[in-house]
């Protein structure tokens, strides 16, 4: 199915790509070497209502689809990888998270700074020892009054240094596994949570990704996100969202990657004409653009399906499956088109396939989506009609 996109969502596009290529794409790589936070992306985002893109106006945001976002994040990825990682896990993740399950007060204490990018947001469920197994958290989170006390250790935290809110998963009943799984809004500055170190990545280097230590941290019993035991629910509602987030990215960074093996192509003349001429090359990129265009399908369907209130569990994790790998694919056939040039630094494919990397492993790795999309096809009888988006 090809997706006719609106007006609206064409001029969101055709907006976030011009501010994109202007401002987000000029300090990418430099940030790249520096490991500097885009915090002022970030805010000139805000400014163009990126940050609270599916919040709801009464909340501060833009109320746009889920099409419009997903859009608009692969324009930022195109341009740094970086900035938009920050972007998804804030809008698909802790924005989302906190429309669907928090309660008014907590909408408008969180959700109208969020989207002005005051406040940026992070989630943390993986552990040392918890990563695609998140029953196995051992973070654990005590009633005391009117305060639950929080101790563990989470890992790999997106935004961990910069966030200013962070959901917390943490076990209120040992008993109960999953379900005695709870989350917690824990604002930065709160006694007893402390930032751990910061990791040394391969790719994604202006993101931040650090260990979050809670150590006696007293929440105030308001701060739950839904009720005790909904944690696990919220961490794959979430997840749900967020998997589109990373096709979306996926798809952006294969375009840039296309983009610049295409320019070079033209440009590198070897045997007296440009590569392009040559068919190994041509049959490169007629592949490249091939699946980037499927991919960019799946992740526009999971999204069409979202914002039709459908079920969409297994299509986000298509789409995250085959993005993810696809970026990987692609990224690499960009850097073997440049040839010598494309392993060293004062190319851009380089950053290319470093940023890609991570994306068949966060938020579920290739092996835990291929259960999700096996685990829902196997238990539904209904195999032939199963992929055809159904309606209310």
């Amino acid at each position: 199915m090809s997706y006719k996109l609106s007006d609206e969502q064409l001029m969101i596009q055709a907006m976030v790509r011009e501010f994109s290529r202007k401002v987000v794409a000029v300090n990418a790589a430099e940030r790249d070497r520096t490991r500097e936070f885009p915090a002022e992306n970030l805010k000139k985002m805000a400014e163009l209502g990126l940050m609270g893109m599916m919040v709801p106006p009464e909340y501060g945001g833009e109320g746009a689809d889920t099409v419009s976002y997903v859009l608009a994040l692969a324009e930022i990825a195109y341009s740094c990888a970086s900035t938009a990682v920050v972007m998804s896990v804030h809008n698909s993740i802790v924005c989302e998270s906190i429309r669907q399950f928090g309660t008014h007060d907590q909408k408008e204490k969180l959700l109208r700074p969020m989207a002005a990018g005051k406040i940026i947001g992070a989630f943390a469920l993986t552990e040392p020892q918890a990563g695609s197994d998140p029953s196995a958290q051992t973070t654990h989170a005590v009633r005391d009054k009117s305060k639950y006390v929080l101790n563990g250790t989470k890992r790999f935290i997106t935004t961990g240094k910069n966030a200013g809110i962070v959901i917390v998963t943490a076990k209120t009943d040992e008993a109960k596994r999953h379900k005695g799984v709870s989350a917690f809004l824990v604002k930065k500055g709160t006694p007893g949570f402390i930032v751990g170190k910061t990791e040394d990545k391969m790719g994604l280097c202006a993101s931040d990704t650090t260990d979050l230590i809670f150590d006696n941290c007293r929440i105030p019993a308001e701060d739950i996100l839904g009720n005790e035991g909904d944690g696990f629910r919220i961490a794959m509602t979430a997840l749900d969202g967020g998997r589109i987030g990373i096709a979306s990215q996926s798809v952006g960074v294969a375009q840039a990657a296309l983009d610049a093996a295409v320019k070079y192509a033209k440009e590198r003349h070897q045997f007296g004409q440009p590569i392009s001429k040559f068919q190994g090359i041509r049959w490169m990129i007629a592949d490249m653009v091939t699946e980037i265009e499927a991919a960019r399908q799946l992740m526009l369907s999971a999204a069409s399906m979202k914002d039709r209130g459908e079920k969409f569990t297994a299509q986000a994790s298509m789409a995250k499956l085959f993005a993810s790998e696809m970026v990987n694919r692609v990224t690499a056939k960009a850097l073997q088109i440049h040839g010598g040039y494309g392993f060293v630094k004062d190319y851009p494919v380089e950053r290319f396939y470093r940023d890609a990397r991570v994306f068949t492993i966060y938020e579920g790795t290739s092996e835990i989506q291929r259960l999700v999309i096996s685990n829902h096809i196997l238990r539904d009888k209904r195999l032939p009609n199963l992929l055809i988006p159904r309606g209310h």
